[in-house]
């Protein structure tokens, strides 16, 4: 079965939903970053010492849910970077932390993404925060 970019955001949102949380990040200056890595999902999730829990194994995804010491995180690697640009701004829509590397991203808390940035080097983006429209105190 093929899975359309709707389908593909659905699942991308929930995980992130799941995985994103309310907690704010800290202001600390990065680290230095190493050139981003590059392979398959697998090869890059060895690097972190990550034994992946894959969720969408197709031929445009392959995401799976990887836990470390630092965290839990949405791991993804793509077929081509028009896929992963696409796959990202429809998942910056849930919000999260994403360290986005050539072809592929991890997806979790800021902590957990800067902890794998001083591994897998990549770029953090951050998606929409949506806390204002929550309804918070009042």
């Amino acid at each position: 079965m093929r899975l359309t970019r709707p389908m593909l955001a659905v699942a991308t949102g929930a995980a992130v939903l799941a995985l994103a949380g309310c907690g704010t990040g800290n202001s600390d200056a990065a680290a230095k970053v190493p050139t981003a890595a590059t392979g398959s999902l697998e090869s890059l999730a060895a690097k972190v010492k990550c034994k992946p829990d894959m969720q969408i194994d197709s031929d445009e995804v392959r995401q799976a849910i990887c836990k470390t010491s630092d965290g839990k995180y949405v791991f993804a690697t793509f077929a081509t970077d028009r896929g992963q640009r696409e796959w990202i701004n429809d998942a910056k829509d849930y919000g999260g932390f994403y360290l986005v590397g050539r072809k592929w991203v991890a997806v979790g808390e800021d902590k957990v993404v800067k902890a794998l940035q001083g591994t897998l080097g990549g770029n953090e983006e951050i998606g929409t925060n949506h806390s204002a429209h929550s309804g918070h105190g009042g």
